[in-house]
């Protein structure tokens, strides 16, 4: 048995140190987010039933449930994602795969960034400017939904590129030297390997869009609606400008059911990531590599 000498000692010290550091870190990350749903929980939990979950407001918002902001939310997030992943996914596989490394390339991938950078009130405004008045898409799902999908666009697209990227170059060159096109080994080998990570992009949207207030506060979202929306022009209630609403323009709304309403916002965004992981995890046990 050998005796620790002081550079050993010193490097288990120093891996220690390092090691609680790392944990208080992910502790002062994960205290949050619990204490948050705690909260929730605790304080909306009492206004969760079957009837506020299926019926709309009613008594200026003081009773009543949530449907209709819950139909509009499921409606701005699905279109939003129809017009955004399709989109984005081709961006990332034109860059990634076809595009030479010249000025119109890094001019394209510095658009992408600035893209993600920019407010989501100045997303809003041009989502006016574009969708409801030069488009003439009037207020609506559509334009509210096409202002997320221009924000969350980055989003996609980085996550994409993260993905092809991480499937080996051996698997195209392999393609490449039995006579496929480039094509052919994108959609038969580098998609089906990197869908797993695409879901990772598509799983970020979907939180991101369904908390989003100021993008839809001018282009689709309504504070108060009593039908169903029942195409993408038609304006619609959301969850999280109903919530806004609640919480800081009407008076006299009990306390329970603004908290309900953030518990069913969080609940919708955990269902929708947790679908998403789930096959995204079913999707990657079939991978090759």
């Amino acid at each position: 048995m050998f005796d620790a000498t002081a550079l050993n000692r010193r490097s288990y010290r120093a891996q220690g140190i390092a090691k609680a550091v790392f944990c208080l870190m992910t502790v002062a990350l994960v205290v949050p987010v619990l204490l948050i749903i705690g909260t929730l929980i605790y304080k909306g939990g009492p206004a969760i039933s079957w009837e506020f979950l299926f019926t709309p407001p009613r008594n200026g918002m003081t009773e009543g449930g949530v449907f209709p902001a819950l139909v509009g939310t499921i409606w701005l997030v699905v279109v939003a994602l129809l017009a955004s992943v399709p989109v984005g996914v081709a961006a990332a596989l034109y860059l990634s795969e076809y595009a030479p490394d010249n000025l119109l390339t890094r001019t394209i991938n510095l658009a992408i960034i600035n893209l993600a950078g920019v407010p989501s009130i100045v997303h809003a405004l041009f989502g006016v400017g574009a969708f409801v008045h030069f488009f003439r898409f009037g207020t609506s799902i559509l334009a509210a939904s096409l202002t997320l999908a221009v924000m969350t666009l980055p989003v996609v697209i980085v996550a994409t590129r993260e993905a092809l990227q991480a499937v080996p170059q051996a698997f195209r060159e392999a393609c490449w030297n039995m006579g496929a096109t480039r094509w052919q080994t994108i959609r038969k080998v580098v998609l089906p390997n990197s869908i797993s990570g695409i879901l990772t992009g598509v799983i970020l949207e979907v939180s991101r869009t369904s908390g989003e207030t100021a993008p839809i506060m001018f282009t689709g979202a309504t504070a108060f609606i009593v039908f169903l929306p029942e195409s993408v022009f038609d304006q619609t209630m959301a969850m999280s400008y109903h919530l806004y609403y609640i919480a800081t323009q009407q008076t006299g709304v009990p306390e329970e059911i603004t908290f309900g309403v953030a518990l069913v916002l969080i609940g919708i965004v955990l269902l929708m990531n947790a679908i998403s992981i789930g096959f995204r995890v079913y999707l990657r046990g079939l991978k090759k590599w």
